[in-house]
């Protein structure tokens, strides 16, 4: 379970800054609404910098946002149920693939898959040096797409989304699994 730190006391609690946004909760990605809460004095210089070096956000962004802030989070516990059923299903997949493995994510929706075990081979005629080979030969053979991961720091590994229908996974995880027999 998470705690904010300003819940220990009044004198942390003012010095305590929270920047959040709505894009994944509220499945409101490319709205760009994000929020913070701070003291006063903290607050108005965030506006000062905000207002200089970003544009405001629509006003229908803005209401969309408020109304999903302020109204009922059951929509928000029952997605989350369904990511962690996506995430389990894509997990256990994952590791049931021979040279494949993962780890269960803790947030968001997204699994770095282990790809590590193909580096230096020739897969699907394909020569895989790394990550990017490695995705563009799903691209091309299996026609998944897949984020390598070199841009996030080791080439070992792709990335996979679970934000999409649980019909969605399994067809991809089919086809990933037959493009590396």
């Amino acid at each position: 379970m998470c705690v904010s730190i300003a819940s220990f006391n009044d004198d942390i609690k003012a010095r305590t800054i929270v920047i959040n946004g709505v894009s994944k909760t509220y499945a409101m990605t490319g709205w760009r609404i994000g929020y913070s809460a701070s003291n006063e004095e903290i607050a108005s210089i965030i506006g000062n910098v905000q207002s200089q070096a970003t544009s405001n956000p629509n006003s229908i962004a803005q209401y969309a946002a408020l109304a999903a802030l302020q109204g009922t989070q059951q929509p928000v516990t029952i997605m989350v149920e369904e990511f962690k059923k996506r995430r389990d299903y894509i997990c256990r997949r994952i590791n049931g693939i021979e040279g494949l493995s993962c780890v269960k994510p803790a947030g968001a929706f997204y699994v770095m898959m282990n790809i590590s075990q193909y580096a230096g081979q020739k897969v699907n005629g394909c020569d895989i040096m790394g990550s990017v080979d490695f995705a563009q030969m799903l691209l091309d053979k299996a026609y998944v797409a897949v984020v390598p991961g070199e841009p996030f720091g080791d080439d070992r590994f792709v990335r996979l989304s679970y934000a999409t229908s649980i019909e969605q996974i399994e067809k991809g995880l089919a086809r990933i699994e037959q493009c590396l027999k």
